[in-house]
């Protein structure tokens, strides 16, 4: 047998039949394996591999019945010809198939935009790994119901729901889906909306994008929160240079003249990011007046919307509007999971209408088995579960690291008033938090330098954000010292 044929590993995630069959099928696919020779035997690959012969015997039968592999009685195992059928002819080596070096295309002046040099989070894609990862966003796989969510996958993906999600439905959202909004997440925050004013988007990132691409051109004014959430600025900042950054107080979007000159206001009132202030209802009330008198439009991120396990939520901007210049934004990545890319906006039917049709060219609709798994898991009860939990372990973990922050570093944040699932922590002047990043993340801490969220001329060095949904609630009080003892060695 060749050496390279098979390399499994036992701490991998996925079993070792399946790494035996994966390996085999990228072999045939690639023409590694010619047609005429054999298949190494079950026996031999089972010794050559460490591993029960009953595994490699599972695999080569899965291989068979797939149409991969041919039994040959007395000879093995062979590649069938159905296996190669439109395969093409063995890949060249990168030496053979490289192209002469000829003047290509200059795409610097083909490009529109410069998206890709845009800064945007560091944020390594192993973070699991780290004994400390303070990281926002993130979530804690151990709260999460997975028996549920396998259930209401199973039952998606049932006889019964076959066509709810095998369908093309063209730009329409899944009913079920939108009718829980409607009934559970939107009364919540005070809202009433029909099914026409609400849509299904891939995130709220894809519900700004597309606000912004209606919304937006290059004389619309948009004043945006300061600091703030840096793709916001980003998406705006595509359509328009007109952008005005209001710096924030400890209530949030304050009063500011720049307001008044604003085509587009963006703003997250409940739980500011990435201050963690809660706007009080009186100003909520004033930037209304505000946007009245300058017939502006509001975009309401109200990004941690089900995290508020502190007091009393106060009612979104949307349910105090009763001009309909609030369109509001929601997302399910902060108590479902990030990786579900499931969210929504509400508005005015006839913006929805256009958001619906400008999502249909860009997506059609967000994929639905998603949306239809969700629906069923909102509808059985199982994500108000899930908020119950949430807020019993975010509760705990919000007030061990304000313990935590008070003891190691005292008067440098303000707990969040609103619940949330992060601290915004100023650390002494002069302080570089992109530095104390990188030693600390040498010693197993990941924190988020604060410089990227400020748009201004001037972007302090010293403010960076701790988050605590992802880190389990006993790492947190060691997490927080050692990463004082790196800010006050100066990262050594």
């Amino acid at each position: 047998m060749r050496d390279w044929l098979v390399h499994i590993k036992r701490s991998d995630h996925f079993s070792l039949q399946t790494q035996i069959r994966e390996a085999l099928v990228a072999a045939i696919l690639d023409r590694q394996l010619d047609r005429e020779e054999p298949i190494p035997s079950t026996r031999k690959m089972a010794k050559s591999l460490g591993v029960s012969r009953n595994t490699v015997v599972l695999a080569y039968q899965g291989l068979l019945d797939d149409g991969y592999l041919v039994a040959r009685e007395r000879s093995g195992y062979y590649v069938s010809d159905k296996a190669l059928e439109g395969v093409p002819a063995a890949r060249k080596t990168k030496a053979q198939s490289a192209p002469a070096q000829v003047p290509g295309l200059d795409w610097s002046r083909r490009l529109m935009t410069r998206t890709a040099q845009k800064p945007v989070p560091n944020k390594p894609s192993d973070w699991q790994s780290y004994p400390y990862p303070f990281l926002y966003g993130q979530v804690d796989h151990t709260l999460f119901p997975l028996a549920e969510w396998r259930d209401c996958a199973r039952q998606a993906l049932s006889k019964k729901w076959i066509g709810a999600w095998t369908n093309d439905t063209w730009a329409l959202d899944d009913p079920l889906l939108v009718e829980q909004i409607r009934r559970r997440i939107l009364p919540r925050r005070g809202i009433m909306a029909n099914d026409s004013e609400i849509l299904i988007t891939l995130g709220a990132q894809n519900a700004l994008y597309l606000l912004a691409s209606l919304l937006v051109g290059p004389e619309t004014r948009v004043a945006l929160e300061e600091p703030g959430y840096p793709d916001a600025r980003h998406i705006f900042g595509q359509n328009t240079e007109q952008l005005a950054l209001v710096t924030v107080d400890e209530r949030g979007l304050p009063p500011d003249p720049a307001l008044e000159q604003a085509d587009i206001i963006y703003v997250t009132p409940s739980h500011q990011f990435p201050t963690t202030v809660t706007m009080p209802l009186e100003r909520r009330m004033e930037l209304l007046k505000m946007a009245s008198r300058a017939n502006a439009v509001i975009i309401e991120d109200d990004y941690e919307f089900e995290t508020n396990y502190v007091n009393e939520p106060c009612p979104a901007l949307k349910s105090l509007d009763d001009e309909g210049r609030v369109i509001y934004v929601g997302s399910f990545s902060k108590t479902l999971f990030p990786g579900l890319r499931l969210g929504f906006m509400v508005g005015p039917e006839a913006l929805i209408a256009e958001a619906r049709a400008l999502r249909r060219l860009m997506v059609r609709h967000a994929p639905n088995n998603n949306q239809r798994m969700a629906a069923l898991f909102l509808s059985l009860g199982h994500h108000d579960m899930l908020i119950r939990r949430l807020h019993r372990a975010y509760r705990e973990r919000w007030e061990i690291m304000g313990r935590a922050l008070e003891t190691h570093l005292p008067n440098s944040s303000r707990i969040p008033s609103f619940g949330g699932t992060s601290y915004w922590v100023k650390g002494p002047a002069g302080l570089d938090s992109g530095a104390v990043a990188l030693a600390a993340r040498a010693k197993g801490i990941l924190i988020e330098p604060g410089r990227i969220y400020f748009g201004g001329a001037e972007r302090p060095s010293n403010y960076f954000r701790l988050a605590f949904s992802s880190i389990n609630e006993s790492k947190i009080e060691a997490g927080i010292k050692l990463l004082a003892e790196t800010i006050h060695t100066g990262g050594a």
